[in-house]
């Protein structure tokens, strides 16, 4: 399996997106800053994950969320938890 995640930092309260094959230890590393893009901002709060059978399909799909259409689809799918969080 492949996730596609969405992590918000505590520190900044801004969204990284991200995918792998170990959600959990991906995780652990973005939450002791052994990830260069996040390095100075954690600690993370897991907020959404989706999986995938097919690497690339995990990918493409990351991809389109990093774009336009793709944060403006996050936004409204997770209009009230990000609200709740403050976001």
């Amino acid at each position: 399996m492949y996730y596609v995640y969405i992590i918000r930092s505590v520190k900044d309260n801004k969204l990284y997106f991200g995918c792998t094959k170990d959600l959990k230890n991906r995780l652990l590393q973005h939450n002791t800053g052994r990830v260069v893009a996040t390095a100075n901002r954690y600690p993370f709060k897991l907020i959404f994950y989706e999986c995938f059978i097919n690497k690339e399909d995990a990918f493409a799909h990351e991809q389109w969320l990093k774009t336009g259409w793709g944060r403006n689809h996050i936004h409204k799918k997770l209009l009230k938890t990000l609200k709740s969080l403050g976001g």
